[in-house]
């Protein structure tokens, strides 16, 4: 069995009464762009950093090919680090800021010139050398952060929230930039956000912290097509929650019914239930259609008010009993159509929903 890059086992940390991160065990292999996704508090950043060496475990352990690093001070980690401050020395050039790290490590002179013009095209910023911090954007001193965190060929890349300061096109701009350096480098990066769209944009995985422990594990598109949890649906995109009755289960997929009394069948299930058990069945905004297949489902909702966004069109609903319903039009044939408040059904594939406890 081939042992994995990275591996973090039974990882958990403790400040006093109070339990961070409670055994968080995750493999990573080499190359990947992982990132712990979260709330604020979730235990993400406290794991980024007990990789790092900045804390340290209450126990468990963390492995570099094998290895274990907890020993091993953070200096002499070899780990690369971004952070959302950028922290360039603000009297060195752009130059000697991606120079430091090689020279602390005392690499020959010529080494840490081919080096800077190595890691200044790879940013795109040749031109800015000479340049001190001060005189850049907030973009180009966190591409200089980046350059300067990679000039060293460290085996990870920890990045802690680095694009958070910058508004949203730029991070928009950034993003696509680190995607394309991943590409070239094919370094390990372990990546820190909050930001669900940042996340599902750069990650090869994601992996979803909640209280401290890891909810789910997967691809972008695993979290937000097979989520494990009401909470990964609540958290990954736009969801619906309907409070619903399960009537049965057959072959994986439920039948349920609905507050208005309507009957639902062949809905995905997370988890056993019994029979008239409360549930909720999560519909997400864009499963929504205006016109009737022969596989939906319906549900009479009252439209409340509607906003236009250019790319799509937003419904703003509610059903008899008063549940909120956002309501999402992907098609440009739905957005067309008239969507005056007033009373109506809507459709779905109950393939497209999920059904979880209440």
């Amino acid at each position: 069995m081939t042992q994995p890059f990275l591996s973090i086992r039974g990882l958990r940390k403790a400040f006093g009464a109070i339990t961070a991160v409670h055994d968080v065990t995750l493999d990573i292999p080499k190359g990947e762009f992982l990132t712990f996704l979260g709330p604020s508090g979730s235990g993400k950043s406290t794991t980024l950093y007990a990789i790092a060496g900045f804390q340290d475990p209450s126990s468990g352990d963390v492995r570099l090919e094998g290895k274990s690093l907890l020993a091993i001070p953070s200096h002499k980690r070899n780990i690369g680090m971004v952070f959302q401050r950028y922290t360039l020395f603000p009297h060195l050039s752009v130059a000697e800021n991606v120079a430091f790290p090689l020279r602390v490590r005392r690499r020959p002179e010529a080494e840490v010139k081919k080096k800077v013009a190595d890691m200044l095209a790879l940013v795109r910023l040749e031109s800015f050398a000479a340049r001190l911090p001060g005189a850049l954007s907030g973009g180009q001193q966190q591409r200089v952060a980046l350059a300067r965190a990679l000039a060293y060929d460290p085996p990870i890349l920890l990045m802690d929230e680095p694009l958070s300061a910058l508004d949203k096109k730029l991070r928009e701009e950034i993003q696509a930039e680190i995607r394309r350096i991943h590409r070239e480098t094919g370094v390990t990066i372990l990546y820190v956000t909050h930001d669900q769209e940042e996340a599902l944009h750069l990650s090869d995985r994601i992996a979803l912290f909640r209280d401290g422990r890891i909810e789910q594990t997967g691809t972008g598109e695993d979290l937000y097509l097979r989520p494990a949890t009401d909470f990964v649906a609540g958290f990954i995109g736009n969801s619906n929650f309907l409070a619903a009755e399960h009537l049965g289960t057959s072959n994986g997929t439920a039948t349920i019914r609905l507050a208005d009394g309507s009957v639902v069948s062949g809905v995905k299930v997370n988890g056993t239930f019994g029979k008239g058990q409360k549930t909720r069945l999560m519909i997400r905004p864009e499963a929504f259609r205006m016109e009737r297949s022969p596989t939906s489902a319906e549900l009479t909702v009252d439209v409340v008010d509607t906003a236009f966004y250019g790319e799509r069109r937003r419904i703003v609903a509610q059903t008899a009993d008063g549940q909120k319903v956002d309501i999402r039009p992907t098609s440009a044939a739905m957005q067309s159509r008239d969507v005056s408040p007033s009373s109506r059904q809507v459709f779905f594939d109950p393939e497209a929903a999920f059904l979880f406890p209440a």
